[in-house]
């Protein structure tokens, strides 16, 4: 039996970071040659880095990326092909493309022919659309490949690809996550499978790119649609497996459908036959065991999400510290625990910044976290500055109650404390905010929104509970202090101060932004599932006057499927209102 051993190399690259992508391409494809594979793949747009957005306006990148695709062709270990992530360029435009290398050549290239252009996709502000889909023989396997998009659709290249002959997919990807993707993925790369009596190979990226996070989990399904190959999620990988492509014969010739369909096929032109090597399968091959990884925990995985994007935040930006503000709350207290899982106690910071109205508890709790976590936690006391303040705007105040604009006072002096520190030693602010309060507006301009990332800001505040007990059973120990979890959230600005004065209770809110903000419920609809109406209409109210803080958040990472900023894109000059 014809047995094609495939590898999956499930890396993290960096965009922008030509050199550092190609040598982890020579060093994967090095390992996968030792372990007998006959073909490896790698992720969308590998040699770029992916997505690089703007940088793909600039003539000398696209040139630059073709030269690093060309040292690739130059050094990578021959008698076995590579299908390698890249920017084509013709006189037309510039490609999402994938180029197979064998030997010190590029035997032909794929280019991706579905763009999307929707949510945090804008391919068509970037790329033209590709229209061949060649199917490539690898030492007598007829193998198709395709990029990302273009096998999300019944109808795609892969379709036509198969028809065309073609045993295997190969399937190259930068797919960002969002809880749930992994599952609704795996369904439909099972349902292509089965659909075309194919063995689909799915590589996908791993690691964190600004907002973004990619979760990895590479997969391959045989012709019947079933599992065989799993790699692990939010770690690099090489996956390798052995692929009985007889079986894929012998399913199609048993399927009388299935030859109807071919025999009627008449779109073989767009499928030309590229030989890449001619040489027989290697008989003789290193053992190799079955991996099928065991996927994660809802919890778990948003959780690994949060850390990667964070890690990889810090460390494609060149930062070396972060710096947290710990009020000896909930949120501020998964922040710095995120931190020290993402870059080590030794580079995380807290520092407390209590004022006449933070109780002894919240202090208390402040420094019980730091001390579970080993990180450094300064105090710095604001009500100097809290004073002086009061006294500079007691004319402009003159004859006004007191109210939000003098409570907020002490959150731009924290900010201003926080960024001052980060000024001087270099240090980049993580944020605290979670998805609910950006959301309702329940934050401060240039007070705690004021940093460099936020890592909760696509986390709404029942699930920041969710987490914080999750990350407390891994540890096998209360690392989140208990009295953190328990406690009335507040933001201790006023005597007595809780969250449940200015917003309605998290577990009333949350589901009700779900269905606004990222399912797009009318009012009507919000209403009819369940919701008192006049909470819903002031929910929507809040969420709509406070785009414009939103604009000015700092970037965080994506775990829902419409996130604050590259997700959902209002106008900020809007008088529209639906309730």
């Amino acid at each position: 039996m014809r047995m094609l051993r495939v590898g999956l190399a499930q890396i993290n690259t960096t965009v922008g970071d030509l050199d550092g992508n190609v040598a982890k391409v020579l060093e994967y494809a090095q390992r996968a040659q030792e372990r007998g594979a006959d073909l490896l793949a790698f992720p969308e747009l590998t040699v770029t880095g992916y997505p690089p957005e703007d940088l793909l306006l600039r003539d000398q990148f696209i040139l630059d990326n073709l030269a690093a695709l060309k040292r690739i062709v130059q050094d990578a270990p021959h008698g076995i092909a590579l299908v390698v992530g890249f920017v084509d360029q013709d006189g037309e435009g510039i490609y999402n493309a994938a180029a197979v290398i064998k030997d010190g050549a590029i035997a032909g290239v794929y280019r991706k022919q579905l763009l999307p252009n929707y949510g945090v996709f804008d391919e068509h502000r970037y790329f033209q659309c590709g229209v061949e889909a060649p199917v490539f023989d690898v030492a007598g396997v007829a193998v198709g490949m395709n990029v990302c998009e273009d096998i999300w659709y019944p109808n795609g290249p892969q379709r036509g690809q198969a028809l065309a002959g073609a045993e295997v997919i190969v399937n190259i990807n930068g797919s960002p996550y969002h809880a749930g993707k992994g599952e609704l993925r795996e369904e439909m790369l099972a349902t292509r499978a089965r659909d075309s009596a194919v063995i689909v190979c799915y590589v996908n990226l791993v690691g964190g790119q600004d907002e973004l996070v990619f979760d990895g989990g590479s997969l391959v399904f045989d012709e019947r649609g079933e599992l065989i190959a799993r790699a692990a999620q939010f770690e690099e990988e090489l996956l390798l497996c052995d692929l009985a492509v007889e079986r894929v014969q012998q399913t199609r010739l048993a399927d009388a459908a299935w030859q109807q369909r071919q025999a009627e096929f008449s779109e073989r032109e767009a499928h030309p036959r590229i030989a890449v090597s001619s040489e027989p399968l290697a008989s003789e091959k290193p053992p190799l065991e079955r991996r099928v990884a065991k996927p994660l925990e809802e919890d778990a995985e948003v959780y690994a999400a949060l850390v990667t994007g964070t890690r990889d935040y810090w460390a494609k930006s060149g930062a070396e510290k972060a710096l947290i503000a710990l009020s000896g709350g909930i949120d501020s207290s998964l922040v710095a625990t995120i931190a020290v899982d993402a870059l080590g106690a030794e580079h995380v910071v807290g520092v407390a910044m209590p004022s006449r109205y933070s109780s002894e508890g919240s202090i208390a709790d402040a420094q019980r976290l730091a001390e579970n976590l080993g990180i450094e936690l300064m105090i710095v006391p604001i009500e100097p500055a809290h004073v002086a303040f009061q006294e500079m705007l007691e004319r402009p105040f003159a004859g006004t109650e007191p109210g939000t604009a003098e409570e907020n006072v002490q959150a731009r002096i924290r900010g201003n404390v926080l960024m001052t520190l980060s000024n001087k030693f270099g240090w980049w602010v993580l944020t605290t905010g979670n998805k609910s309060e950006y959301a309702t507006g329940y934050c401060t301009l240039y007070g705690d929104m004021a940093g460099g990332y936020a890592a909760l800001k696509d986390v709404p505040k029942t699930l920041v509970y969710r987490l914080a007990e999750h990350r407390n059973r891994a540890a096998g120990r209360d690392l989140i202090p208990r009295s953190v979890i328990e406690k009335p959230p507040s933001a201790e600005l006023r005597p007595d101060q809780l969250d449940a004065d200015s917003l309605p209770p998290y577990d009333e809110l949350d589901p009700i932004l779900e269905a606004y903000v990222e399912d797009e419920r009318s009012l009507a609809e919000i209403v009819a599932m369940g919701h008192d109406e006049a909470l819903v209409r002031r929910v929507m109210a809040m969420v709509d006057r406070n785009e414009y803080k939103r604009r000015q958040a700092p970037p965080g990472v994506k775990i829902t499927p419409r996130a604050f900023g590259r997700d959902r894109r209002l106008p900020l000059a809007n008088r529209y209102r639906g309730y």
